[in-house]
């Protein structure tokens, strides 16, 4: 009979080698009794959902600095937190935070519920961030599966199936380990392992405190899991951006509407994105415009964007069709989106 993987290997290890994050309370305070606070929790989780810890951090610091609680986060203005926001990607993230966040605030008097399926109410929060907050935030007993917990489990257990339809699968092994004792730590330390030492490729087995029950390493299979089902090309989308500025240096933006991709959000106004042209549009203004000789390209989850940019000096009283003129002690170029930055950075290389 092969050895069973045990969570308290996994806990001992994490005592020893937990990382060291902003939002995280330590094993050792957690021992004493010291709980991390739920909004941060909450808004580290929904701050790292497909991005990395190291994007992260300084985001998650400027946000508590700025907003320490969730009450003052609900109280922001929606473009101070979308401009806050910009360069994380993935924006409808950032006005689900808000609702959300006005939610807690408004509706439960500040106070995030522990139970998994209250925080499934909760705008932009699904099965991953509240058995994240539960677990990690009350230490209740709740499945935390991310990218880095499905690698541990697809390897611990010799899983072939490939993701995503794994998902379920993965997810009931992850259930079955999950300890009544220390969830909170015991899911934490299932994503550092898969961080830090159960890494996509070049595992290190031998120190991994799950070497010994590991299916995967006795089967010599490890560095093929989990296997995935090959995704199909993305589609290229083309488009076009006007990027005007006032002889005063004011420069001429719009905010996109909330719904859509980069809802919400400040950015050059410009046509539609479509697969094969970029379709009839008219000018925000009129202007003797002047075409960059190099393409804004950005790559969303879904397809890639290709932006032609188009730049123009306009005199003050000119009449605009659409957008408005941000003075140049206003305007920041790291509020805009990272697409729209892109092509912000060319005008100013040209």
């Amino acid at each position: 009979m092969r050895d069973q993987p045990k969570s308290d290997d996994l806990l001992d290890w994490y005592d020893r080698h937990a990382r060291v994050m902003p939002w995280r309370t330590s094993p050792q305070d957690r021992a004493a009794g010291v709980m991390p606070d739920p909004y941060r929790v909450w808004l580290s989780e929904i701050m790292l959902q497909q991005t990395t810890v190291a994007a992260v951090r300084d985001y998650f610091n400027r946000f508590t600095a700025r907003w320490p609680t969730v009450q003052d986060l609900a109280a922001a203005a929606d473009e101070d937190v979308m401009a806050e926001w910009a360069g994380l990607g993935y924006y409808a993230r950032a006005r689900n935070l808000l609702k959300c966040a006005r939610v807690v605030a408004d509706e439960m008097q500040g106070q995030f519920p522990a139970d998994y399926d209250d925080l499934l109410t909760l705008p932009g929060v699904g099965p991953y961030t509240a058995g994240a907050v539960s677990s990690i935030a009350f230490d209740r007993v709740a499945t935390v599966v991310d990218g880095n917990v499905e690698r541990v489990m697809a390897r611990l257990f010799d899983v072939h199936t490939p993701l995503p339809a794994a998902k379920p699968e993965l997810t009931e092994l992850a259930a079955k380990m999950t300890p009544a004792k220390r969830p909170g730590d015991y899911a934490q330390a299932v994503m550092d392992l898969g961080a830090t030492i159960c890494t996509p490729r070049n595992p290190a087995c031998g120190i991994c405190p799950w070497r010994a029950p590991c299916m995967a390493r006795k089967m010599g299979t490890a560095a093929e899991l989990p296997k995935k089902t090959p995704r199909k090309p993305k589609p290229i989308r083309h488009g076009v951006v006007y990027i005007a500025r006032r002889i005063d240096g004011a420069y001429l933006l719009e905010r996109r509407p909330d719904s859509g991709l980069l809802g919400g959000m400040l950015g050059w106004p410009g046509s539609e994105w479509h697969e094969d042209a970029a379709p009839a549009h008219t000018a925000p203004i009129r202007a003797e415009w002047k075409t960059i000789n190099a393409e804004a390209r950005h790559t969303f989850t879904h397809f890639h964007l290709r932006l032609t940019v188009k730049t123009a000096l306009v005199p003050m009283d000119r009449t605009i069709t659409s957008g408005f003129f941000v003075e140049t002690e206003d305007f920041s170029p790291t509020d805009l989106p990272t697409a729209m930055r892109k092509a912000f950075d060319l005008i100013a290389k040209a």
